[in-house]
């Protein structure tokens, strides 16, 4: 199982399991994240002013240096990484657009959307990046869609963040479980019709007579339930989302993550190709937290500290 399958490639089942994922933390007191779906109409600024003594307020284009506001083009139905918690968006990708202002000098101020509509939203000028937990993929920097096929010119990705699927155990890891292989001889609980149901599928084929039972439910919150009471020794999530059902769920004492990733790839924020110059400003401003520790700041803040990358890249995704 690849990145390219997940909620974050495509607006496809991984990504209603994913929003399932988070309608749990409700249902188990994870955190009161309020309604997980968007509205589509939501808008937050980042903190920060606009400050032509910002560090790297001169990479930016006259443009944005006048405006003091990038405009950012996000789906808030994805916590841990955007949602909307009292009438704002807050998140991992929030939290890091805010470090960014600092050093470029500028406000980050998100609108949310559908997900499948935010590089149209980018191509056609009504946001300047976008920035959403959206893997970089050689199809999206293309332009191409589903079937292969030209459909656009493309955007550019300044990559920031790490992520696959991961494992969600019972607290305490009572079985030890430390990898899909462990899973064998074992029953696990997954949301049916998801790319982590066919994860545990072909895993099962790879058990062979060790067989691995997989009990499928409707919602994602039957499945962490099943764990929950011992009827399961795991579920499967995209590494965020297990994170943060990790951190909130019970208060904290329910489940934790284990295994590390499955099928890791780069997040990135998207930019026009001919923005060039707005792109290598952002770059040079991820470089910059990432060296003066603000980055990880973040990560450490939603404990997802497992997707650091180490210096920004641009177009590193597959």
């Amino acid at each position: 199982m690849t990145a390219r399958n997940t909620r974050r490639t495509t607006a496809t089942k991984s990504r209603t399991a994913a929003v399932g994922a988070i309608a749990v933390a409700g249902a188990l007191l994870l955190a009161g994240c309020g309604d997980q779906t968007g509205s589509g109409s939501g808008t937050e600024e980042t903190k920060g002013t606009k400050s032509s003594s910002a560090p790297l307020f001169d990479k930016l284009p006259k443009k944005y240096q006048d405006a003091g506001v990038i405009k950012v083009g996000t789906d808030a139905a994805y916590a841990p990484m955007e949602y909307e918690e009292g009438g704002k968006i807050v998140g991992i990708d929030p939290d890091i657009a805010a470090a960014l202002g600092k050093e470029l000098g500028v406000e980050f101020k998100f609108t949310s959307g559908t997900f499948d509509g935010l590089i149209t939203s980018l191509n056609t000028g009504r946001q300047d990046i976008v920035m959403s937990a959206m893997s970089d993929t050689k199809a999206r920097q293309e332009g191409l869609d589903d079937k292969g096929k030209k459909a656009g010119k493309g955007v550019d990705f300044v990559d920031y963040f790490n992520s696959g699927v991961s494992l969600l155990v019972k607290k305490g890891n009572p079985e030890n479980i430390k990898s899909l292989d462990d899973l064998c001889g074992k029953k696990v609980a997954v949301q049916r019709g998801t790319i982590y149901e066919d994860t545990f599928k072909d895993q099962a084929k790879k058990c062979g007579k060790e067989k691995l039972e997989i009990s499928s439910f409707d919602t994602d919150a039957e499945a962490q339930t099943r764990v929950k009471i011992g009827g399961a020794v795991a579920d499967l999530n995209d590494y965020p989302v297990a994170a943060h059902i990790a951190k909130t769920a019970g208060g904290g004492k329910d489940f934790e993550v284990t295994g590390g990733q499955i099928g890791a790839g780069p997040f990135g924020i998207a930019v026009n190709k001919d923005n060039t110059e707005l792109r290598d400003a952002i770059k040079a401003a991820l470089d910059a937290i990432i060296k003066n520790g603000e980055y990880e700041k973040v990560l450490e803040k939603w404990d997802v500290k497992d997707s650091a990358v180490t210096e920004a890249t641009v177009n590193a995704g597959k």
